[in-house]
């Protein structure tokens, strides 16, 4: 099973809880562990993964294939 067919086969709210999950956890980090720059920059990625993550969500079909199409020219 290819990676994109697994991604396709999750439900909507298991795509969701993918999205949600790592920004939540970066968050408890943060609150134990104070401001660092490790948790900075894991605070930074799993906020730039969950913007991302909700852009392709399943309710974005038309917004999915407009990003595939636009980075397929490159």
């Amino acid at each position: 099973m290819l990676p994109g067919n697994l991604v396709h086969s999750l439900s909507p709210y298991a795509r969701v809880a993918t999205a949600v999950f790592p920004f939540l956890l970066a968050m408890v980090f943060r609150i134990l562990w104070g401001k660092s720059r490790a948790t900075g920059w894991l605070f930074t990625f799993s906020l730039v993964w969950f913007v991302v993550s909700m852009m392709t969500a399943p309710y974005s079909a038309g917004l999915r294939q407009e990003l595939v199409n636009l980075f397929g020219r490159w």
